[in-house]
């Protein structure tokens, strides 16, 4: 068996497309999910199908309720999901979200033995979110170098980026290379129950794009 690894996954294109690239590294992997309170709650089950269908060695959904501080449009149905492109971060930003996982990834990591933690962050086809940056990773990294039983004792952690530098049509390309089927992924901020698209949020207006740059055909289900 290969190295333990905990990959967090949404069920979305990005995090499915990181799970094929550690399967594929020999990692032995432990998939990661949250139901933090998100108003496109149909990626929980296909996180659960891309887990199921990649055959980890486990999966596991975190509950969490992000939506008790409110904040973005994700987690607080008063606020509108922007369907224009913004500037600056948008409201779909949930404050702390990607430090607030990495630190559950990071102590599940520490109980299975595992130093090694994936993420499907990217700095360039992305929504301005700064937990995405380089910059970021880095420092969490050295943190949970900090902060850990392992991380003392010299085992030390990794957090992966395999996606940082890459565009969404690079990464699409990536992932067919690696068989991903992209058909079952959500991305869309606003899914419904069964997981169609709106085809019109950021999320899905970068999907889209990224499928007509690598020129691949785009799978995704739409509901308009």
């Amino acid at each position: 068996m290969g190295k333990k690894a905990v990959i967090l996954v949404s069920g979305g294109l990005d995090s499915t497309t990181v799970l094929a690239m550690a399967i594929k590294q020999g990692f032995e992997c432990y998939t990661l999910s949250f139901d933090y309170g998100q108003r496109h709650r149909s990626e929980l089950a296909a996180a659960q199908w891309v887990s199921e269908s990649m055959a980890v060695q486990a999966h596991k959904v975190v509950k969490l309720d992000l939506g008790t501080i409110g904040g973005s449009a994700l987690t607080d149905t008063a606020l509108e999901v922007p369907e224009s492109e913004t500037c600056g971060i948008p409201i779909t930003y949930v404050p702390a979200r990607n430090t607030v996982f990495l630190s559950i990834a990071l102590g599940w990591a520490e109980v299975l033995g595992s130093n090694d933690i994936f993420v499907g962050v990217n700095a360039v086809d992305y929504s301005g979110y700064p937990d995405c940056r380089p910059d970021y990773i880095s420092a969490y990294e050295r943190m949970a170098n900090l902060a850990t039983k392992a991380g003392v004792e010299g085992n030390r952690m990794v957090i992966h980026t395999p996606l940082i530098d890459m565009t969404k049509a690079q990464i699409i390309q990536a992932g067919v290379a690696h068989n991903v089927d992209y058909s079952q992924t959500v991305s869309c901020y606003q899914a419904t129950a069964d997981g169609a698209a709106c085809g019109v949020c950021d999320s899905c207006r970068l999907r889209r794009q990224g499928f007509a740059d690598a020129g691949i055909k785009d799978p995704t289900r739409y509901k308009k």
